[in-house]
């Protein structure tokens, strides 16, 4: 009673690796992550503090600028 399992279980896998119709888009999936991940962890190390830095600044100057224009006895 075993067997048959065994068999049909075996039988799946071949057919499972002789099944090439999804080696394309695996393979351009692949292609995609070898160029991004570089590409991400270049922005995260060396590009990330600038724009933070820029962003920071600029959340700061427009904080100030609320506070000027909303501050009583302003001309």
């Amino acid at each position: 009673m075993n067997k048959p399992v065994q068999a049909s279980l075996g039988n799946l896998l071949k057919r499972v690796h002789a099944d090439e119709r999804g080696a394309v888009a695996l393979e351009t999936i692949l292609v995609v992550a070898a160029i991004a991940i570089p590409v991400i962890l270049f922005i995260y190390k060396v590009a990330w503090p600038k724009i933070h830095t820029m962003f920071s600044e600029g959340i700061d100057d427009l904080t100030n600028q609320s506070k000027n224009i909303h501050s009583p006895g302003s001309p």
